[in-house]
């Protein structure tokens, strides 16, 4: 039996009808670019976060890009985000001329540890960018207190966890602003590229509407110097049926994580660790061991897709090699990445294929 890591098939055929009759009022409208569908969702996306305002934008990076611009973060600006997320953390700092600075993370939750961040605060540093990684968020109190004392702006990289709780604050909602991804395998995934700031600072969000559109407020008068980054109204529309169905998505996988906690519970992988103040959205379900290769290749052997985010750690990549960063100087993310491995989680996996896939770990580590 084949078992994806993800199969967006069963989704879309359980929702098939509804999207195609949005897509076909979309068609009839003959309105492309931001429009009607958009400014629905933004309402929608705000209100499901808890949050005053959501703009909708190209992407999930272009959400971080968009937040460091409107929040004034400029040119040898530095900020202090995680090594363990995917590139487009540290690209969006980059893209912006600032500079990425790294801490090491939980070993337990894989999220940026709050107590190693105060050490790496400078006069330059402007901003801390948590990442809510693999779908549930980083200890925000901790990092909110540190912004506040030393008049930092906060911008949560919450590309993996819409829907996500912090002491019953929704993820996106305790920074300046949070950033939200649309990519297709994402808990929310639209038909394409797409993503969403959300944040409740009206000047923010007036000032992100102004940037996604090169910089305009009215047509073709140009204040500041922008993009060209708006959610289509196809994309919109996809996503708005999407929503209606995302806490009961949520809830599928959240299941299917307490039936691999009992179906691994004794053996040689670590599950993921939930503290009791958050609610974890598993956007993926990672697991850990020592022989992380060999498991892989054994899962794959055996017809279970799986894969490993991330192989090598930001501060280790070839395009960051300038920073001066060296194998060791962040030794939890670098453990992270070459001992944990995601398996299949996603709606519609029967708890018997779960069961396999739990079978197939055990059987590894009977060898």
């Amino acid at each position: 039996m084949k078992i994806p890591l993800l199969d967006l098939r069963l989704q879309y055929n359980s929702i098939k009808d509804e999207i195609s009759a949005a897509l076909d009022r979309v068609l009839n409208a003959q309105r492309f670019v931001l429009g009607e569908e958009v400014e629905h969702l933004e309402g929608e996306i705000a209100r499901y976060c808890d949050t005053s305002y959501g703009v909708g934008v190209a992407s999930g990076t272009d959400a971080l890009i968009l937040s460091l611009k409107a929040l004034g973060i400029k040119e040898k600006d530095e900020v202090i985000t995680t090594p363990l997320s995917f590139i487009a953390t540290a690209e969006a700092i980059s893209s912006v001329g600032a500079i990425p600075v790294f801490v090491d993370i939980d070993k337990r939750t894989y999220n940026i540890d709050p107590a190693l961040i105060e050490e790496k605060i400078t006069k330059k540093t402007k901003a801390i960018m948590p990442v809510h990684i693999y779908g549930q968020c980083a200890d925000m109190d901790p990092i909110l207190e540190l912004a506040r004392r030393d008049n930092l702006t906060v911008i949560e990289d919450c590309a993996q966890a819409i829907g996500a709780s912090y002491k019953d604050r929704k993820a996106g909602t305790m920074g300046d602003t949070g950033g939200v991804s649309f990519f297709p395998s994402k808990n929310l995934g639209a038909f394409g590229d797409g993503g969403m700031v959300v944040t409740n600072d009206k000047k923010i969000a007036e000032k992100i509407n102004i940037l996604r559109v090169h910089g305009s407020s009215e047509r073709y008068r140009h204040e500041i110097l922008g993009h060209n980054s708006r959610l289509d109204n196809l994309q919109a529309a996809v996503l708005a049926v999407k929503l209606k169905s995302l806490d009961k998505w949520i809830k599928m996988r959240q299941e299917l994580a307490l039936l691999y906690e009992d179906l691994l519970s004794g053996t040689a992988v670590t599950t993921p660790f939930v503290p009791e103040y958050n609610t974890h959205t598993y956007h993926l379900y990672v697991v850990g061991t020592p022989r992380r290769d060999e498991l892989l290749k054994h899962l794959l052997s055996s017809g279970i897709e799986t894969r490993v985010y991330y192989p090598i750690p930001i501060h280790l990549q070839e395009c960051y090699s300038y920073l001066g960063y060296k194998k060791g100087d962040l030794p939890i993310a670098e453990w992270a990445s070459e001992n944990t491995l995601a398996i299949p989680i996603y709606p519609g996996l029967k708890k018997e294929g779960a069961r396999i896939v739990a079978d197939c770990i055990k059987e590894f580590f009977k060898k």
